[in-house]
Order: C-alpha cells, then sequence, then structure tokens
C-alpha cells in the first residue's frame, strides 16, 4: 500500500498562485484591447445598468468575503497554490465548490459594465476556462489526494462553479 503523503498533489495543488494572476492579467488585457480594438458598450449605460454592474461586482465581493471567513474559521488556506488542512463544505463551499473563483467572475462582470469594457465579458469565460485548468483541476487533485472519499462524497453533491 502506497501512503498518502508520496502521491502527487497531496502537499500542495500547485507551486504558483494562478487564480490571482489571471484576474490582473484577464483586467490587464480588456484595459489593452479596448485601447488597441475598441470595441462599443452594448448597452445603454443608464442608471438601472450602472446600479445592475455594481450589484455584481459588490455580489463578488460579498461572496468572497463569506468564502474567506469560512476558511479561516477552518484554520485552513485562502492561497490558492498552498496544501489545505480541511475538507470546508460549508458557508459557500456548501452551495459551490469554487466560490472565490465565481466570485472573481462576478467581479469581472461587474468592472465590465462599470468601465463600460465589453471586453471584461468577453474574456471573462476566458478567465475561467483558465483557472479550472491551471487552478481548480489541480486543486481537485490535492484535496482528492489528502481527503479521499470525504472529497469525493462532497464532489459528488456539490458542483464545481456555475
Amino acid at each position: 500500500m502506497v501512503e498518502t503523503s508520496h502521491e502527487p498533489n497531496v502537499e500542495r495543488p500547485s507551486g504558483f498562485p494562478w487564480p490571482p494572476v489571471l484576474l490582473v492579467l484577464t483586467v490587464a488585457a480588456a484595459w489593452v484591447l479596448q485601447n488597441v480594438f475598441p470595441l462599443s458598450w452594448p448597452g445603454v449605460g443608464d442608471m438601472a445598468s450602472r446600479i445592475a454592474g455594481l450589484g455584481l461586482g459588490l455580489a463578488g465581493l460579498a461572496l468572497m468575503a463569506w468564502a474567506v471567513v469560512t476558511l479561516r474559521r477552518a484554520s485552513t488556506t485562502v492561497l490558492p497554490h498552498s496544501g489545505a488542512t480541511a475538507l470546508v463544505t460549508d458557508g459557500p463551499f456548501r452551495y459551490r465548490r469554487n466560490p472565490i473563483y465565481l466570485a472573481d467572475m462576478l467581479i469581472l462582470l461587474g468592472l465590465a459594465e462599470l468601465t463600460r469594457n465589453i471586453w471584461l465579458v468577453l474574456l471573462t469565460p476566458v478567465f475561467g476556462l483558465l483557472v479550472t485548468w491551471l487552478a481548480i483541476l489541480p486543486e481537485e487533485r490535492h484535496l482528492e489526494a489528502r481527503f479521499g472519499d470525504a472529497y469525493r462524497a462532497y464532489k459528488e453533491r456539490t458542483r464545481r462553479l456555475l
């Protein structure tokens, strides 16, 4: 029998903090693209749409704060490239396995409306795909290696992102 401490991904999911880097790169790319290849905003830009954009961004910030507080209460890391010390299945993790990345996408969409930068809308799914490939899948392997059947049961009953 192989000890779990020698299995890959047990210590940590990744050696690099991809999610915050991808978030910054997405915003920077949208800004550059809007300046190099400007696209007009398809919305009306009225007060209702501004409030909707603000609401999306604030919902993302609130979801992120709730997730961070939940992780801190469980005495485990919030850093995406560090090893988990506890399997957290309450708070927002009761509804989605990756609420922080969902929060990131809500923030991007809210920022898109507030800045009227359509590139942020177009790049949000790209961010979602990249964060899935570079962070979520390695995190899932890490959590499965570390928590085994408990994680598999959680994964079975809780959606990943959307």
